[in-house]
């Protein structure tokens, strides 16, 4: 015991003597989750919206005005001639059209729709969310206007969000986020564990010691489990003060979930460590190399489920997209700790797995 303790002493003194590392243990977690907290946002803020309104009564002005005041759409431009929606979606100033018809006012008293929604179908996802905002308030319009008149209105469902009653983006994302970063970092500080040892020499003075492969992996293991944890706290205290995003569930299973992944991610960057032989190589195979499976693969961007068969099969081994489902299902939805035992059994699983490749390819003399 006294033996591990002097290697992870050992372990810490290196650490805290570089400060390109700490700069990356305390710094790069909160510039990343605030950098793609903020940039990755699917949320519809002050679109661009045209008119075209050829009756220009009190009627369709309201409608106009509440469009226009709701913080989803800014009215920039009003046409006159309809053949301009072409030229005004190619300058790329608009990104929703508004076409009312000729005899707005009875058609909708009438119960007809009398009113067209463009949008540039380009990016097929903003437009089908732009349409949508569209459609919700132009809704609520017409329902006032058919209960005023005393003209039915026809069934409107009851819409309700569960765990999110204001569609923000960064419940969604910052969970996913948070896997991402921690995966980077925690793999890519541990890959040049044992690598640097190889580069300096100082990895003789390990070979002829008398300690065991499995105590130096542990004492190389536990100084970046602890200041992964470190960095862990930093990001959960950015993303609930700084984002907005809540812990509805437990905090035990939270940071019990987590301490896997970090355990499972530190043996991954212990693996890289030990089939790379110079620091720039693990660098890359961490950094590179897990950066496009974590945000491809893991469910951060593209939903699982609508991903082709291989796929999906290939994702099951990429620990991230178990624990950004366990995260999201207990920080937002405030699921029990009990209820993600497919997600902590993956990670424990890829875990166990990793750690027999480490001891089985940790080289006891050097090559």
């Amino acid at each position: 015991m006294k033996t591990l303790i002097a290697f992870i002493q050992k372990e810490f003194r290196h650490i805290l003597r570089d400060k390109w590392t700490l700069l990356i243990i305390v710094g790069m977690p909160i510039a990343q989750l605030l950098l793609f907290g903020f940039a990755i946002n699917t949320e519809v803020r002050d679109a661009s919206v045209a008119v075209f309104d050829p009756v220009c009564d009190e009627l369709t002005s309201r409608i106009v005005e509440r469009i226009d005041a709701s913080d989803y759409f800014n009215v920039t431009e009003r046409i006159t001639d309809i053949d301009r929606i072409n030229d005004i979606f190619r300058e790329g100033y608009t990104s929703l059209v508004i076409v009312f018809s000729d005899n707005f006012s009875n058609d909708i008293l009438n119960g007809e729709a009398g009113i067209q929604l463009i949008a540039d179908g380009t990016d097929p996802n903003q437009a089908s969310m732009i349409t949508a905002y569209a459609g919700n308030i132009l809704a609520s319009c017409r329902e006032e206007i058919a209960g005023g008149s005393g003209t039915a209105a026809g069934i409107t469902p009851a819409i309700r969000m569960l765990y999110n009653p204001q569609g923000k983006s960064s419940y969604n994302f910052v969970p996913g986020v948070m896997g991402l970063i921690l995966m980077l970092i925690c793999a890519m500080m541990t890959a040049v564990a044992i690598v640097r040892e190889k580069e300096s020499g100082s990895m003789e003075v390990l070979l002829t010691s008398p300690v065991s492969p499995f105590m130096i992996i542990t004492a190389k293991a536990i100084p970046y489990l602890v200041l992964s944890v470190f960095d862990l706290i930093l990001i959960l205290v950015c993303a609930v003060f700084v984002m907005g995003v809540p812990i509805a569930g437990s905090v035990f299973s939270l940071a019990f979930v987590s301490v896997l992944f970090l355990i499972c991610t530190l043996c991954l960057g212990l693996l890289i460590s030990t089939l790379v032989e110079t620091q720039m190589a693990a660098m890359i195979a961490s950094g590179v190399g897990l950066m496009m499976p974590t945000m491809l693969l893991s469910g951060l961007i593209f939903p699982i489920e609508s991903m082709p068969r291989v796929l999906q099969w290939i994702s099951t081994v990429v620990p991230a997209r178990w624990y950004i489902q366990s995260i999201k299902m207990i920080m937002i939805q405030g699921t029990p700790l009990g209820h993600t035992l497919v997600e902590t059994g993956a990670l424990t699983l890829i875990t166990i797995i990793l750690i027999v490749l480490i001891i089985k390819n940790f080289k006891t003399r050097l090559t």
